[in-house]
């Protein structure tokens, strides 16, 4: 046999007897070495750990265990109280509006600048034009009204780089006499230097109007979704209650899991009632029944 296979078998040997005595309550203090080649020292103890150094009964207790003194710990006190962040309205107002540069990524829609009841106002306008009726569309009309008010600074913002630019850039040229001239020079050096940040506020606004769209689609399907299942559940429903009325039974449209009333229903059959009625079919609608329903 080689020594190589001689020194496998013997650690094999070593942690066979390891988990014997381990179940009989007996921890070894070993190193990684080889275990043909280091004695197992045996130690009474409550299990058995392999190759981790232990720790003497007498190892210091940590520092950062070790009890602080009164003076430390008011000194930490006196510390804590300097680092609470921005003190007045304006600084909380800065630090808050920290993580929003441009206003068209960001998660909070609003800047310090924006006109808090302006920004609510927009929100009513949607909410009333879209009418949301659940919470999942709700959401959506947020985010569609939300995509809206930041597409509304992409015309001032890049007004703003235009009029910034130009006061950088009105000195360029100056040996050109002719104005419009100097000024289409002058513009041409403004698409150069400041290509990034115009391209930048254009792939900002397609992006804003793609998810726009994409929350008006979804909002859009999530009607007609609704819209189909009613008119389902309507006409399963309309079906039993003309069968239970014909029986005299009573019907209540929520035991069976139905949104609508037997009001409903009711209007419904004088419609359909109204319709024969018009068109010279047969009807129990009387004509100053049919002139009431006309209203």
């Amino acid at each position: 046999m080689s020594e190589r296979t001689i020194r496998r078998a013997a650690e094999r040997h070593a942690a066979k007897q390891a988990a014997k005595l381990a179940k009989a309550g007996i921890q070894f203090q070993t190193t990684n070495t080889v275990a043909a080649e280091q004695p197992l020292t045996a130690t009474a103890s409550s299990g058995a750990t392999f190759g981790f150094p232990t720790e003497p009964e007498s190892a210091p207790i940590p520092a950062q265990n070790q009890p602080i003194s009164d003076a430390k710990l008011a000194a930490n006190r006196a510390n804590a109280k300097l680092s609470t962040g921005p003190s007045s309205a304006e600084g909380r107002a800065r630090s808050s509006m920290n993580a929003v540069k441009t206003g068209l990524t960001s998660r909070s829609v609003l800047l310090s600048s924006d006109d808090v009841p302006a920004y609510q106002q927009h929100l009513d306008r949607h909410v009333k034009q879209f009418a949301p009726t659940n919470d999942q569309e709700k959401s959506l009309v947020h985010s569609i009204a939300d995509t809206e008010w930041r597409l509304l600074r992409i015309v001032p913002l890049e007004a703003s780089i235009w009029a910034v630019a130009r006061i950088k850039l009105a000195e360029l040229y100056p040996d050109i006499s002719d104005p419009i001239t100097r000024q289409s020079l002058i513009d041409g050096e403004i698409q150069l230097a400041y290509r990034k940040d115009l391209s930048n506020l254009a792939l900002q606004e397609r992006r804003l109007r793609n998810q726009s769209a994409a929350d008006t689609a979804k909002l859009d399907q999530l009607r007609a979704d609704a819209r189909k299942k009613r008119a389902t559940d309507f006409d399963q429903g309309f079906s039993m209650y003309v069968a239970a009325k014909k029986r005299n039974l009573p019907f209540n449209p929520a035991f069976f899991g139905f949104v609508f009333s037997v009001e409903e229903m009711e209007h419904h059959i004088n419609r359909l009632e109204a319709i024969r009625f018009i068109k010279g079919s047969p009807s129990e609608l009387t004509e100053d029944q049919f002139v009431t329903l006309m209203g």
